[in-house]
């Protein structure tokens, strides 16, 4: 073994195990090996990258914006570079841009921005999130009533575009049938149940026609209850779904935090930040649908108190997510990669085993990030 770049650090999380005082070794974008220091080819370019922790770069499937762009306000090819970029500066390596409840045009030119992406080679973008409008007027939350409708012919067609890469779709059973769900998960969509009223027992029907996750547990669903689990009991007592949930601190409280993953585990648990344009840019106001959301103290609202999307970077979601939990660090790292890059059959993402895209982070002691590497190229931060 030969040649590439050393990257050295007091550890390294490889999405599975912790391993200390080793060598990454990275080659053409992508990872070789780690090895003990001693191990290091002697052609082998070394970077002392003052780190107490490499890990994998960061997966998101809920980012509706940032630096100052909104997916839905600016369904382009130039928005999606804005928005990746903006994300990018807090750890963010792999994204979907998200589209909420809008007019048909708004979702068409989103999914079109996103295949031009993904044929320029996007390094951040693998595809697309669709949240909504098939979804609940009960539990629309900051979605905009007048789009919300049932999922049809041509909804299913533009959602198993083949140029899309990998496409999420939440929707709602009060707006998608179990055959809709059938239809789409056989199509290859990845069927994420959310905004729904929907009680326990159909959702787990929903889950068995091929349903595979739940969006942002908690918020927008039929809660928890002792005598009626809801939507949110049945993603936590179902072994397989997937559960996205937002740790900013304002959608869900601490204990909830520690109580999701004390049912899931941090293999069912994707910490998501359902980002919006606020994300890296200094405006503390911006327009959605026609409304007009205020950021303050970290919380984005519009004018009637709902909560419209977060004001969170990954970074600073893991940074609370093991703070509320007190879990193992390298736990709470897994839920930002490791578990959505699985849940999104992304298998070169989220680990930094051989062959994995050299999508890396460095840290310091205080869990600060301090570099961030995508396909193996250090980024201006």
């Amino acid at each position: 073994m030969s040649g590439g770049t050393a990257l050295l650090a007091r550890a390294i999380f490889d999405g599975d195990r912790l391993v200390p005082d080793s060598a990454l070794l990275i080659e053409e974008g992508r990872v070789r090996a780690i090895v003990p220091v001693s191990e290091i080819p002697c052609d082998a370019e070394r970077m002392d990258t003052q780190a107490a922790l490499l890990c994998p770069g960061f997966v998101d499937w809920q980012v509706n914006g940032g630096g100052g762009v909104l997916f839905n306000e600016t369904p382009t090819r130039e928005g999606i570079r804005a928005i990746a970029a903006a994300h990018a500066r807090f750890g963010t390596t792999t994204l979907l841009p998200t589209v909420i409840t809008d007019a048909p045009e708004v979702s068409a030119a989103a999914a079109q921005a996103v295949a031009e992406a993904i044929a320029d080679g996007d390094p951040a973008v693998v595809g697309v999130h669709f949240e909504g409008p098939h979804i609940s007027l009960e539990k629309c939350g900051v979605h905009d009533r007048g789009f919300i409708r049932p999922l049809t012919r041509e909804d299913h067609d533009r959602l198993a575009r083949a140029d899309l890469g990998t496409v999420v779709a939440t929707v709602a059973p009060e707006n998608a049938s179990l055959e809709d769900i059938r239809t789409l998960s056989r199509a290859g969509v990845h069927v994420s149940l959310g905004h729904s009223n929907a009680d326990f027992a159909t959702a787990n029907a929903a889950f068995r026609a091929g349903a595979q996750s739940v969006t942002h547990l908690f918020n927008a669903m039929s809660g928890l209850h002792h005598r009626d689990p809801g939507l949110a009991g049945a993603a936590l007592s179902s072994a397989h779904v997937y559960c996205g949930l937002i740790p900013d601190g304002h959608h869900v409280h601490p204990a909830m935090l520690d109580l999701a993953l004390r049912a899931a585990g941090h293999r069912r648990i994707t910490l998501v930040t359902d980002a919006m344009s606020s994300v890296g840019h200094a405006d503390d106001r911006f327009e959605l649908n026609g409304r007009t959301v205020v950021r303050e103290n970290g919380r984005l609202t519009i004018a009637d108190g709902t909560l419209a999307g977060s004001d969170l970077d990954m970074m600073s979601g893991v940074r609370i997510m093991a703070d509320a939990c007190g879990a193992p660090f390298h736990d709470v790292l897994r839920m930002a990669s490791r578990c959505p890059a699985q849940m999104l059959g992304l298998h070169d993402r989220g680990h930094l085993r051989p062959g994995a895209r050299a999508d890396i982070l460095a840290l310091d002691a205080e869990r600060t990030l301090i570099s961030v590497w995508i396909a193996g190229d250090r980024q201006e931060r």
